[in-house]
């Protein structure tokens, strides 16, 4: 009986390592599978939620942008407005085109005026230079002639002017005939007449004193007859007291007066006050459609003809809740109450 209870012992020990090994193969594949199972759900689930996530995040992005597009949309509709009603009120209230008109107008003759005035003023102008440069080249001219009144021509002997190659005698030689010549004291007086700070002449050792006048004379180095020319010299107002000093205060009070005489509306426009709430609107010349609003109850409503509603029952707008009207005639009552 030893040999085989020992045999028998070894098959038991044998085939219960075998269930041992089968046991935990078949277990290790059932875990393996749940885990498996547990990851497919774990990932549905996070892809359902991040989905989630993602779509109210959207939403919330287009919102945003619908919102943002809204206001830019707003604003710019705003600025156009306010764009319009500026530029009609400006041109209807502040700026008037008329006035302006006459104000430029009248500046574009004032301006040719003065212009033609600084024409004539330059012109008289460069005429006085033309004549002062003709008289001092004449006087230039007259004093060589003085100073060379030698070179002229006698009966016997002809002078340096008048030569005898020539078929007319030069200018200076009818010049010098026609005036006398230069003496010591006549250079020595224009010399002083045309530069008072000149040396006098070497040969003078004094001077003449001057003639006394039969008369006092008016200032203490002037002329009498400059003195009397100031004195009876026309007034020559300035701009200052040309203009008035009113002038304008005046005209302001003039463009003033024509743009009350020019506007429609007599009221200003108040538009950073509540004094045009309690007013009734006033409106256009233009149109015939008075844009104001209407009282209630005035013109469109069915409590002012009660005459039309005698007899006849008072509406009824009683419904049971019911979705979307699929039941329409089935659930409707007069008193709210199921048929």
């Amino acid at each position: 009986m030893w040999p085989h209870s020992r045999a028998d012992e070894e098959r038991r020990v044998k085939e219960d390592r075998a269930a041992l090994r089968i046991q935990s193969w078949f277990r290790g594949t059932r875990l393996r599978s749940y885990l498996r199972h547990l990851q497919r759900k774990a990932t549905i689930i996070q892809k359902i939620w991040r989905g989630y996530i993602a779509r109210v995040y959207f939403r919330k992005k287009v919102k945003v942008q619908c919102f943002v597009m809204k206001m830019n949309f707003y604003n710019e509709m705003a600025v156009r407005i306010q764009k319009r009603w500026k530029g009609y009120y400006v041109r209807k209230y502040v700026h008037n085109y008329y006035a302006r008109k006459r104000y430029l107008e009248g500046l574009t003759k004032k301006n040719e005026q003065v212009r033609r005035t600084m024409e004539e003023f330059a012109e008289m102008q460069r005429n006085e230079r033309e004549h002062h440069q003709v008289e001092c080249e004449e006087q230039k001219t007259c004093l060589q002639a003085q100073r060379m009144h030698f070179l002229l021509s006698t009966h016997q002997i002809p002078g340096v002017f008048n030569s005898p190659y020539r078929d007319f005698p030069h200018e200076m030689e009818l010049q010098m005939k026609s005036i006398k010549p230069l003496l010591v004291k006549d250079i020595q007086q224009k010399r002083q007449a045309m530069d008072p700070s000149a040396p006098g002449d070497t040969f003078l050792k004094t001077r003449p004193l001057p003639p006394i006048p039969s008369k006092k004379p008016q200032g203490p180095f002037r002329d009498p007859a400059t003195v009397l020319q100031q004195r009876y010299r026309p007034l020559e107002p300035t701009l200052r007291v040309a203009t008035s000093i009113t002038d304008l205060e005046e005209a302001r009070e003039e463009l003033r007066r024509g743009e009350w005489r020019g506007r429609i509306i007599d009221h200003a426009f108040q538009p950073f006050s509540h004094a045009h709430k309690n007013k009734k609107y006033e409106r256009s010349i233009h149109t015939t459609s008075s844009f104001e609003r209407l009282a209630y109850g005035t013109v469109y409503f069915r409590e002012e003809n009660q005459e039309k509603l005698r007899g006849k029952k008072p509406f009824k707008s009683i419904f049971t809740t019911c979705n979307v009207f699929d039941k329409f005639g089935q659930l409707y009552s007069n008193a709210g109450k199921i048929v």
